[in-house]
């Protein structure tokens, strides 16, 4: 049997139309390809940082019986967040204007006991001789109107790669678990108060943050009653 394939059909249309190939140009495949490096640095910026922290609680955990650090959380900026900064600042979006206007793309949330325990830590870490301290703003003393409270820290520490040593900046911010559950709220609901009474939920939401940070200082004249009789505290993990 012969078949004959109609050279106007549908089907035939289909078949010889190939989509045409996009050429991308080689300058977005270099940007691209430094993006991808930059976030690598970037991530081990935060190990060289981590590693410290975790050196650090390592050791106070033996001197004093007690973990100061109760957890560590990290991430890298998400390339939408990069770009939607860079312009509402007006700036340039390229890797270039990225690496020398943000010193945010690399984050450490360092989650503490008690408040005395964030400014020993802190530092003790800014303390280190190869730690650049670029600035520190102490949400803790001078809370922000809405009542976040947190201890923030940028840092410039040196990565060693192939091609030698390169300075990376990371913000380092410490708190207490109590800052970091409202906190953590707080961005939930951050949003949710455009539709709604945003006065009065800001109202409440900063009633809540005085009360966690009278419970914070609570916690720790607890603590200090206690060692003050010559009672250790221990982590019991």
């Amino acid at each position: 049997m012969q078949i004959t394939m109609n050279p106007n059909s549908e089907l035939n249309q289909s078949a010889v139309n190939v989509p045409e190939v996009v050429q991308v140009p080689e300058r977005l495949i270099a940007e691209a390809k430094r993006f991808q490096e930059a976030m690598m640095m970037y991530t081990c910026a935060i190990r060289e940082i981590k590693t410290k922290l975790e050196v650090l609680n390592d050791e106070l955990s033996v001197r004093n019986q007690r973990n100061p650090i109760e957890m560590i959380k990290s991430r890298v900026k998400k390339p939408s967040s990069i770009v939607e900064k860079l312009q509402r600042r007006n700036l340039e979006v390229s890797v270039d204007s990225m690496m020398a206007n943000l010193d945010d793309i690399a984050g450490i949330r360092v989650i503490c006991s008690f408040v005395d325990d964030i400014y020993a830590v802190s530092e003790m870490l800014t303390g280190q001789d190869d730690i650049k301290v670029i600035a520190i703003k102490d949400y803790i003393k001078n809370p922000k109107p809405n009542g976040y409270r947190s201890y923030h820290m940028i840092l410039e520490v040196p990565v060693f790669f192939s091609s030698g040593k390169t300075p990376m900046r990371v913000e380092v911010q410490v708190r207490t678990i109590a800052m970091d559950f409202w906190a953590s709220l707080d961005h939930q609901l951050k949003y949710k108060k455009e539709f709604i009474d945003s006065d009065a939920i800001g109202q409440e939401l900063k009633a809540c943050a005085d009360v966690i940070a009278e419970t914070d200082e609570k916690m720790l004249s607890i603590r200090k009653s206690i060692e003050s009789q010559g009672i250790e505290i221990k982590n019991d993990y």
